[in-house]
């Protein structure tokens, strides 16, 4: 959700710890608090806060009652501000306010919030890992599918259960909880929570998040039941294309350790905690995997095993697996949650009893289904794929992924069926042997993403310019399960760095992700060998290999970007000498700074069109690039002495690069968009050279009748490039082309996500080889980024960080009259649109207290530049207007602006004339 506060005084909202919002088990001792301004008023500014913290809400206003006050601190920083009051302590709840001061030292107004601590020493867990007494496994009857293979029949997830006294009703109780596979707690016979497939996926043999959540309204006084189904999930179940389940790299089977904690108003304590007191049985999900799907038989459902009552029948005690609770963190993100359910759109009857369901658009989730009047033991068989051959499910491309779910009913009349431990990436179901006739409202899709805050939006006048932004986003939506996934519907789903790295601009625009980054993050450095390489994937599940060059460039271009984007100083000092170690693994075994050796898989620029980029080209493009933000972040972290080496290094890098790689007509080794579009996009040709490999590069777009070549690594410098370097035509040509390879081409032939490749689907071949051809892929969405930057106008200047200073530069072209884009950044509000009418162009814009922003017009003439009818110079907040080569460019300070200038007449290469 994008918040634009506007009052009259400055003011402090959108309160953070940790870059989160009321974070419910925060695991660090130290959190650093956060907030964004707003004010109605031009050329706002914060010239000082104080932040005061105490246990209770009411203690705020007294001062003796204060845990922490910082006293007023003359400071314009809002972002990420350490944790300097007395040690915090485990499971405790601290409420916070910060206070503001304006730019005139005028008190301006104050906002509250609160976070609440997990357990923050080990010492505090007294639970123990519990699973299954393998003596108890119950048999299980053999799969009724002829396609469902043997190997897929897993053990059924567990469900345990402890029932308890409580003598009365507590002030507070806190479940934490965690497992080895995936969970669904459960007290009393509710769910808890709304967290799916909990704890997520990281390097388990380094960190495993446990969950916090609070369940006060959920205990009563009396008997209570503390229960827990858990599933193989990431842990012991299949992931990725590796044969073998999971349990090869993490556990063999699943486990479970949970701690309940009630706290009652005379200060005692009570604690349940997972343990040999604890039952185990085998309910109605007979197997379940991420990949294979859920199989539930209701016939088997055990009524009120999670609640207080009889102790059902068939419960045994359940093993102790471990005592020790291993390398437990909190939670540190956003979880994976069901944010909105999509019903059906259309129900198409294939044979009697078989349905075709069409949800409308391409998505990452479940299907909720309901059935009326089925017969006990009658088997409805759900399977899910993206597109349809001849009106059935095209499921080829899903490899070894059986994406089935299966239900056999209990015969009590309506039934619900949704499974909890699965998740398939469709636009389609079908639905088979469902008893009488579906109807539309009978089935939805639920879809299921890591739960990041949306923080941006762009339309324009081109509905499929839009309906390329809405792609984008969904395919964001959907692969950022648990780790920002490669696909999410076959047997991959893995966390490959270049992707990641690639679209992380694109995503950063499209919604809070710095938690969600800064946090993989740390599983990208797990990887990391002695020798300084990284791996193509993180979490290291296969591919145990050192990584290619833009795949392993991950971990020195993401730490960046999370400080450049969000200001986060921590996530590039953790991460620094991590980035060194992989400049110097490829220096080291690249004497001659061409990275021609050690390139691991070497995958180029995966997926370009009928070209090949030579693979030396991009990895010592690369190899510049990492080596120049290595340089830049050495200068943030006050290492001066290491980022005039590196500034030495990159500039030798780059010496070397136009050396070999460069000729003396600007033509690059190769000659593919590519190559021309690391070179310039990285600043690896001299400028003597620019113009004419910018010609090179252009006429390899016009030769081709304006299509494109690129693959996820050119993709997203491809517009960029074009724009910066005075073809803004092109990009927009780009952009609107419908023919084969474009953007426009999957949308005008059906796309609601991105796809894997250009030609996952051509008139002229129709289905691309099932080996690796999917629709729902967001590398090749990159190009939002641009979208925001540069059509719209929202970008920043080199030096900001976090959107400090604001470099606004819409860039009207193509067959655009209007664009818009809004972005809550981390400073605040920003947004920024343009409309042509009548031979003028107006741009409105909104800078948010405390930044300033650059605005350039494509106009040559300064003295035009207007805003309410007057010359824009001398109106409140603007700071100055300027000539600029290309136009006019007008210093702007905080507030919403709506400014006019003489449309620019365009010349066919983009240029005013």
């Amino acid at each position: 959700m994008i918040h634009a506060v506007n009052p009259p005084l400055l003011a402090p909202y959108a309160l953070q710890a940790e870059q989160r919002t009321e974070p419910l088990g925060l695991g660090e001792k130290r959190p650093r608090l956060s907030w964004k301004l707003g004010c109605r008023r031009r050329a706002a500014a914060q010239s000082g806060y104080r932040i005061t913290v105490a246990k209770r809400p009411a203690d705020l206003d007294t001062p003796r009652l204060l845990l922490w006050d910082s006293g007023r601190r003359g400071s314009s920083e809002t972002l990420l501000i350490p944790w300097q009051g007395p040690a915090l302590t485990s499971s405790t709840r601290y409420h916070w306010r910060v206070e503001v001061w304006d730019e005139t030292g005028t008190a301006g107004s104050s906002s509250q919030s609160w976070f609440e601590t997990g357990l923050l020493d080990p010492a505090n867990w007294t639970a123990v890992w519990i699973g299954r007494d393998l003596a108890s496994l119950p048999h299980l009857d053999p799969p009724q599918d002829d396609d469902l293979e043997a190997s897929a029949l897993q053990s059924p997830p567990l469900q345990l259960r402890r029932a308890f006294q409580v003598p009365i009703q507590p002030a507070r109780a806190r479940l934490y909880a965690t497992a080895r596979g995936v969970y669904e707690p459960r007290l009393n016979g509710s769910r808890v929570g709304d967290v799916e497939l909990p704890p997520g996926w990281t390097e388990y043999h380094r960190r495993l998040q446990y969950q916090t959540y609070d369940v006060t309204e959920l205990i009563t006084e009396g008997p209570n039941v503390l229960a827990a189904i858990v599933a193989d999930g990431w842990w012991s179940g299949y992931v990725g294309f590796d044969p073998r389940r999971a349990a090869q790299h993490y556990g063999q089977r699943p486990s479970f350790l949970g701690q309940l904690v009630l706290d009652f108003a005379d200060g005692s304590r009570q604690v349940i905690a997972s343990g040999p007191d604890w039952t185990e049985q085998a309910g109605s999900i007979r197997s379940a995997g991420l990949l294979m799907g859920q199989d539930t038989d209701a016939r088997r459902r055990i009524t009120g095993w999670d609640a207080p009552g009889p102790v059902p029948s068939g419960f045994r005690p359940a093993a102790v697996l471990d005592t020790e609770p291993g390398p437990l963190v909190a939670e540190p993100d956003h979880p994976i949650r069901n944010t909105r359910q999509l019903p059906a759109v259309a129900v198409r009857l294939r044979e009697p009893g078989r349905y075709i369901v069409d949800f409308g658009r391409n998505l990452v989730g479940r299907v909720q289904l309901t059935i009326r009047h089925a017969e006990r033991g009658h088997r409805i068989v759900l399977r899910h794929g993206e597109v349809l051959q001849d009106g059935e499910l095209y499921v080829d491309n899903l490899r070894r992924a059986q994406a089935t779910d299966s239900y056999t009913a209990g015969g009590t009349g309506t039934e619900v069926f949704e499974p909890q431990f699965t998740v398939h990436g469709f636009r389609y179901a079908e639905i088979d042997h469902y008893p009488g006739d579906l109807a539309v409202g009978d089935v939805t899709a639920h879809v299921l993403h890591n739960d990041t805050p949306g923080t941006g939006n762009f339309a324009c006048s081109d509905p499929v310019v839009n309906q390329v932004q809405s792609n984008i986003a969904w395919g964001q939506r959907g692969n950022f399960l648990a780790v920002p996934t490669d696909c999410p519907q076959r047997d991959e789903r893995l966390g490959w760095l270049a992707d990641a790295q690639i679209f992380a601009p694109t995503a950063s625009r499209n919604a809070d992700v710095a938690a969600f980054y800064a946090r993989w993050m740390l599983d990208v450095l797990d990887g990391q060998d002695e020798d300084g390489a990284f791996r193509d994937v993180a979490p290291v599940m296969t591919l145990d290999r050192e990584a290619a060059p833009a795949w392993g460039d991950a971990g020195v271009i993401i730490p960046w970007h999370l400080w450049r984007t969000y200001g986060d100083l921590r996530a590039l000092e953790q991460s620094f000498d991590a980035m060194i170690a992989w400049v110097e693994h490829i220096r080291r075994h690249n004497p001659d700074l061409r990275w021609q050796h050690r390139t691991g898989n070497s995958y180029g620029d995966w997926l370009q069109v009928g070209v090949t980029t030579p693979r030396d080209v991009m990895s010592t493009a690369y190899f510049a690039r990492s080596t120049q933000i290595v340089a830049a972040a050495a200068e943030v972290l006050g290492r001066s002495r290491q980022a005039a080496h590196y500034r030495t290094l990159h500039a030798a890098i780059r010496t070397a690069f136009a050396e070999s790689y460069i000729r003396d007509d600007g033509s690059i080794e190769g000659g593919t968009q590519t190559a021309y579009l690391l070179a310039l996009g990285f600043d690896l040709v001299p400028e003597s050279l620019c113009e004419a490999a910018v010609g090179q590069l252009a006429a390899d777009i016009e030769k081709r009748n304006t299509t494109l070549t690129t693959g996820f690594v050119g993709t997203a410098l491809l517009c960029p490039v074009l724009a910066d370097y005075g073809r803004p035509d092109l990009a927009y040509a780009l952009l609107h082309q419908d023919e084969y390879p474009s953007w426009g081409y999957s949308v005008r032939h059906g796309a609601t996500t991105i796809w894997e490749r250009w030609d996952g689907w051509t008139q002229r071949s129709g289905f691309q080889s099932a080996a690796m051809n999917f629709f729902n892929h967001y590398s090749l969405g990159s190009v939002g980024d641009w979208l925001f930057g540069r059509v719209a106008g929202i970008d920043q200047t080199p030096s900001s960080v976090a959107y400090s200073e604001l470099l606004l530069r819409p860039q009207p072209e193509g067959r655009l009259t209007w664009a818009h884009a809004e972005q809550d950044t981390a400073r605040g509000h920003v947004a920024c649109g343009w409309n042509l009418a009548d031979g003028l162009l107006t741009v409105s814009c909104t800078v948010p207290p405390g930044s300033t922003a650059r605005l350039h017009l494509p106009t040559l003439e300064p003295g035009s530049v207007q805003e309410g009818g007057e010359p824009a110079a001398g109106q409140p907040g603007v700071l100055a207007v300027e000539a600029h080569p290309v136009g006019a460019a007008v210093k702007l300070a905080s507030g919403h602006y709506t400014i006019s200038a003489v449309a620019p007449q365009l010349t066919s290469t983009g240029r005013p004339s």
